[in-house]
Parts: C-alpha cells; structure tokens; sequence
C-alpha cells in the first residue's frame, strides 16, 4: 500500500487506516475473535494505521485493538483519544480537565498494551477549558516520550490554529465522505499549517458499503437510529443516491464502498480514511479501493449524484 505523511512532524503511514469503533460500540454486537481476525486481515493487507478511543467501550476497545496487534505492534502506529466522557443519563460530554486528561492517558496505555502512543487527539473540544491549555497537558507525555504526535477531533477550524501555536497537530480527524462535506471547511487551515486529515466514517456509518437497511432493523441502540440520513423521510432518497453511485463503481469494475473510499484519496493528498469492519473480507474489499483511479469524469459525476452530501431533511 502506498504511503501518506499526516503533518510536516513526519507521521508516515499506508493510505487506508482502519477505524476500530464498531468492535467495541455503536454497531450492534460484536464478536472479539471476528474483531481481532478484521485488525489482523487489515494489517497483512499493508494497512500500518489503527485508530480507537476511551470512549470505544470505555476501555475495552482498546484492550481489544491492543491484543490483536500485539504480535506487530511495532510495524504499525497506533491512534487513541482522549475527551468524551458520560453524564448519569448516559449522555456524551465533553471532559477535557488536565486532571482527567493524565489519568485517561494513562489508562489507555495499560489498555493497550504498549509504551508510547502513537498519535494522541483530543476527542471533543471542551468550551470550560481552553485548548491551550488542553494541548499543554498533551505536550507533557510527548515530554515524557509516551506520546509521539498530537492531534483534535470534532472541533473547529479556530481551535486547530490556536493548538497549533502551542504545540505542532500532526493531524485532524473529523467526519468526512461522500455524504459529509462538513470538513472542507477545514481545507485552509490544514493547508495553511501543514495538518493532514484522518477521515472518520468515510463510508458514511454504513450508508455507502453497499448494505443498507432502514432504520427500523436496527438494534434501539444502533448509532443509525439517531442520524437523519436513515429517518423514514429521508432514507429513499438516499438509498436512490447510494443506487446511482453504484451504477457508477460498477462501470469501472469497482463496490460502492470502494468507490466512495477512493472518492477521498483523490480528494486531497494529506487525507487517509479510517473505515471500519469487523468481517475479514469486507476489510480486504475496503482496502482494494486503494488500486482503484477516479478520473475527473468520474469525480465531475459523483458531485452531479450527491452535490450536497446525504439527504438530511425535506429541503436538503
């Protein structure tokens, strides 16, 4: 697999990474030895980028990816967060106080298994502290040589420009598909500074592998029931889009899934899209994508079927 350098600090890794949250959360159940086979197949296959979090299983996603690469821990990096963590109702919030930060660190090196970290990122910005002050406490294990490269999720192009002048972000990773423009905001800013971008949900939270099923044939805790591509009012649309799209990955002999990965490779050389599966041959189909060229045709088409990313509401 060819290589891409997330930020000028040097982060070098294969064009595809994998994104390890549905091993752990948000996706129906799981099995840990389907799990482990997936992170192994996405590795022989040349991927050297794993991403988890905390929040992945509050632990116990970490302590999964941490098994599975053991036996190449050293040929691979490894990303993790810090940031989110859960009210009394069971609500995400933001936490990103220095305290809870060194412990949460800490902890997710125990879970997985390792000494250092390859790539860190704040999880979700928290407005009671300052991102400053944030990356400050960052900087201590980088310090510390726990921790190699710096990065922010989920945040704004502002606070990735105040980061940077405390310490160097190697990298953002925030949303980003066929169906999620949101992060082209972010375009000038990393251009500026010099970050690359890890694209999470890059097929869309399953909208574009090419099974989708409407909401209703997902579990009550299904991430799906909570995002507006799949409600009733919404999800034919898009579902026609995904139909067209595929017409399109078909004619050049490739999956829908493929053709959406591929859709971000060429969108930008400092992007590396982080799918997730946890079926062997599903990762090996997601990475293939790799080997698979968009001609600006082809990229002139896929913005002509979905120019305004995945239906979100009536008038979208």
């Amino acid at each position: 697999m060819q290589q891409r350098t997330l930020g000028r600090q040097g982060l070098a890794v294969g064009q595809i990474g994998y994104g390890s949250m549905g091993t752990a959360i948000g996706y129906g159940p799981s099995d840990d030895q389907e799990s482990i086979a997936a992170i192994r197949r996405a590795h022989d296959l040349g991927v050297t980028h794993f991403d988890t979090a905390r929040m992945y299983g509050w632990g116990e996603g970490e302590k999964l990816l941490g098994t599975a690469i053991a036996p190449f821990r050293d040929e691979i990096t490894i990303a993790t967060k810090f940031g989110i963590e859960t009210d009394t109702t069971g609500a995400f919030l933001p936490d990103s106080r220095p305290e809870h930060i060194r412990k949460v660190v800490d902890d997710s090196l125990r879970n997985l298994g390792v000494d250092s970290i390859d790539l860190l990122y704040q999880h979700l910005h928290d407005p009671d502290v300052p991102v400053e002050e944030v990356v400050g406490v960052m900087q201590e294990f980088v310090d510390a040589g726990k921790v190699k490269y710096l990065g922010l999720s989920n945040t704004t192009p502002e606070n990735v420009r105040r980061a940077h002048a405390v310490h160097p972000i190697t990298a953002l990773q925030t949303e980003y598909s066929i169906f999620e423009r949101g992060a082209e905001a972010f375009f000038p800013v990393l251009e500026e500074l010099g970050i690359g971008l890890v694209s999470y949900s890059p097929l869309a939270r399953g909208f574009l592998s090419g099974v989708v099923k409407p909401r209703d044939q997902h579990a009550a805790d299904d991430f799906r029931q909570f995002i507006p591509w799949w409600a009733p009012e919404n999800f034919d649309a898009n579902v026609e889009i995904t139909h067209r799209l595929t017409e399109l990955a078909e004619s050049k002999g490739a999956s829908l899934s493929q053709l959406a990965l591929a859709w971000l490779l060429a969108r930008k050389d400092y992007i590396v899209p982080i799918p997730g599966s946890r079926n062997p041959d599903r990762v090996a189909q997601n990475i293939a994508a790799a080997e698979l060229d968009l001609t600006a045709d082809d990229l002139a088409r896929i913005d002509q079927i979905a120019p305004n990313g995945g239906i979100t509401g009536p008038t979208a």
